[in-house]
């Protein structure tokens, strides 16, 4: 029972279409483009462009977009893989010869090419019933009539003010009175409103051939980019089949590699080899086991997941019970595991927006431009905030994750989509860079563990097991702390809050849907 004294927010309730986003105005819009009779991929497109002119530090046109979509809530669930390739000239014997061991993150070659608008125009193809045109109108209009700076959103312009002033184009565009924007400022971006317009009329090719690309081409090579029109004009989405693992009597869907979902799948995996009910969900033994079931999860990725049109990735493998047993069954309540530390970049910005429309078509959408404020550098006349994906690769010959031309970077947005009996469940999704899987497997688990609901899951108390030290929230009680600290965690108090959730639980039954949006954010959960 639901103690109103101690809670949060309220779950939201609906019966026709629901939408859950990081900021109010785009949740708002996904229910207005439903309600003119657009489908749930037509509302999160919608909602997602608008989010790329008013939460820059997270998403935009210039970054990458995943999405898992459900036609009517049963049946074929496709993935979209819409993240871009790095330059075709992008070897890496090239940066070995310039004496480059990693990929700066605000240099033009951790600009991989963004794929989100390629991707928009893919999933609309299959699933809307709207186009570019109409759906780019709201995000135009914030653009060039301006937009509220919201205070999530100002928090992260005051933390990166100084990655912004060094920038390229950043401080014309993105500090427009020389300071970082606070909240109640209002911005206008009537460069990128422009742009929006040509892509609202010429759709994708728009933004991949003429004017506009040759604009972006010409801002990264001037800065020593690799980038050529032929980069972007080739660049296409992939389509394809999700992967899944079965966990509480639900099956859990996740996009394929280059995708890192696999990484919560075998989370799942080693967490369904115990029976996390014996202890309480604010447990020293509830974080150790998660943090443990991490740990082994991102070693796995590090050591086998790349592109898998560059190298062989035995997803069916690392999916098997025995994969999880050969570490799981290591698992010691007493004590870390001897593992190594593997440090995967951080890419802690991103936008996730879930959406059911009336006739229950499901979409589970995530966009992203990477870290936060992405490259910080700004195509010179289109506004455009291009993202730095690919500081994901690695340079280091015989990697999985290498860089090589045409080749997409291990990714870090998820999308999620929770299945019982080949009918749509629960699409969810928890921003926040390395966090994701973790943050999937918290929220889901407190659900079909614990028998929270999607608001009480996503509002419980984080942590992160990431290079060796576990970044916990405020919210951990001091006593579970110290007991991480007796089994020899390192632990942090983390500043920025870890992600931020979204989540649409589907009762079939009663015909209702159930919203639940992330505190930590801006947003919020809409229905009609």
């Amino acid at each position: 029972m639901r103690n109103f004294h101690l809670a949060g927010r309220s779950t939201v309730h609906a019966q026709n279409g629901m939408v859950a986003t990081s900021h109010p105005l785009a949740a708002l819009t996904a229910i207005e483009v439903m309600r003119a009779g657009g489908t749930a991929a037509d509302a999160a497109v919608a909602a997602c462009a608008l989010l790329g002119v008013i939460e820059p530090q997270s998403t935009g046109i210039g970054g990458d977009c995943f999405a898992l979509v459900q036609p009517r809530g049963e049946g074929k669930i496709t993935a979209y893989n819409g993240s871009g390739r790095a330059p075709k000239a992008a070897t890496a014997e090239w940066y070995l010869e310039r004496n480059i061991k990693t990929i700066p993150l605000t240099s033009a070659h951790a600009v991989s090419i963004p794929g989100a608008i390629d991707a928009w125009e893919t999933i609309l193809r299959d699933h809307g019933k709207l186009g570019l045109d109409t759906l780019l109108q709201p995000a135009i209009r914030c653009a060039e009539e301006g937009y509220v700076v919201a205070p999530r959103i100002a928090f992260a312009w005051k933390n990166h003010f100084e990655k912004l002033k060094k920038g390229t184009n950043t401080e014309r565009y993105l500090l427009p009175h020389g300071r970082p924007a606070v909240a109640g400022d209002v911005i206008h971006q009537p460069e990128l409103g422009k742009t929006l317009r040509a892509i609202a009329k010429n759709g994708r090719d728009a933004f991949y051939k003429g004017a506009i690309a040759e604009d972006m081409v010409e801002t990264l090579r001037g800065i020593g980019g690799l980038h050529t029109l032929d980069d972007f004009a080739t660049h296409t989405t992939e389509t394809t089949t999700p992967i899944g693992t079965l966990y509480k009597g639900h099956d859990v869907w996740q996009c394929p590699p280059n995708g890192p979902g696999i990484t919560m799948l075998v989370m799942l995996n080693i967490l369904s080899r115990f029976d996390l009910k014996k202890f309480p969900p604010m447990s020293v033994e509830r974080f150790h086991l998660e943090a443990e079931a991490a740990r082994i999860a991102y070693m796995m990725r590090e050591q086998h997941i790349g592109d898998p049109a560059f190298v062989n990735v035995d997803v069916a493998r690392i999916l098997t019970p025995e994969f999880a047993e050969e570490y799981g069954s290591k698992i010691r309540m007493d004590r870390m595991l001897d593992l190594p530390v593997v440090t995967p970049p951080m890419n802690p910005s991103t936008v996730y927006i879930t959406v059911v429309d009336k006739d229950r078509n499901v979409c589970s959408f995530i966009n992203s431009i990477a870290h936060a404020f992405g490259s910080a550098i700004v195509s010179n006349n289109t506004g455009i905030l291009l993202q730095n994906r690919g500081g994901g690769f690695r340079i280091q010959p015989g990697h999985p994750n290498c860089i090589a031309p045409g080749k997409r970077p291990l990714h870090t947005i998820i999308p999620s989509l929770v299945t019982k009996n080949g009918r749509a469940q629960m699409p969810f999704g928890v921003m926040g860079g390395q966090y994701q899987p973790v943050g999937q497997v918290h929220v889901l688990t407190n659900m079909l563990d614990y028998g929270c609901d999607v608001q009480e899951a996503i509002d419980m108390p984080r942590g992160l097991h990431y290079e060796g030290v576990y970044q916990l929230e405020d919210g951990v009680p001091a006593d579970i702390v110290d007991g991480l600290k007796k089994l020899g965690h390192k632990t942090t108090s983390v500043v920025e809050p870890l992600g931020g959730g979204q989540a649409i639980w589907i009762d079939w039954d009663k015909g209702t849907l159930t919203g639940g949006s992330d505190p930590r954010k801006d947003g919020c959960a809409l229905g009609y």
